[in-house]
């Protein structure tokens, strides 16, 4: 699976943005999705994950209320939205699968405050 993250971009704090993550290749071995975050200096971390049919979806304690992933089968993409954008959101966002696949080039956020 080839994935390709977009949506990136300098936002001011409180704002929002939505990521989109475009999966191509074999979609059909795909089980779950999600999105994990660097920020810098830091190691990678999942902050939403959401199952193939749409039906369950997790998230890490810090984002819980913020962010929101969700997913178009049809179109083979997945998005996240984060409203009331933070400083510390900033990071670089990649998507990826379960099972893993090759990890995109990601997306920039960068919040100003």
């Amino acid at each position: 699976v080839q994935l390709v993250e977009s949506g990136g971009g300098l936002v001011q704090a409180g704002g929002s943005l939505r990521l989109s993550c475009a999966a191509s290749g074999s979609t059909f071995s795909i089980n779950a999705m999600g999105w994990w975050r660097q920020s810098p200096g830091k190691q990678r971390i999942l902050v939403a994950a959401i199952n193939s049919g749409g039906s369950t979806t997790t998230y890490a304690d810090s984002v819980k209320s913020r962010f929101t992933i969700s997913g178009d089968n049809a179109k083979n993409t997945m998005y996240l939205q984060i409203n009331n954008l933070k400083p510390e959101d900033t990071a670089v966002y990649y998507c990826n699968t379960v099972p893993f696949s090759t990890w995109g080039q990601g997306t920039k956020v960068t919040i100003s405050s």
